[in-house]
């Protein structure tokens, strides 16, 4: 695995703090892989640059910018799906 350099690690860290939205896209290697689009919320960004989130779908997991593919998303863009009262 390629070692990120320390000036991608400060991006991460600062563009992506505790409490940040993001949706994963793809999830490249991991045998047990996050759906594509799951939305999580990130934890914390690690010395080497991984983004740990806690996903909507109960699981917690690290993103590897360099292999698995997401991006942050705004308020406006949660979508939340309206319930059905019967």
């Amino acid at each position: 695995m390629k070692i990120m350099s320390d000036e991608w690690i400060k991006f991460y860290k600062k563009n992506f703090p505790k409490g940040t939205r993001v949706q994963l896209d793809r999830m490249g290697d991991d045998p047990n892989p996050i759906p594509d689009g799951t939305k999580g919320t990130v934890i914390a960004v690690d010395d080497t640059g991984t983004v740990i989130c806690n996903f909507d779908n109960g699981r917690c997991l690290g993103i590897c910018p360099e292999v698995d593919s997401f991006h942050k998303i705004s308020e406006q863009e949660e979508v939340f799906e309206p319930t059905m009262s019967m």
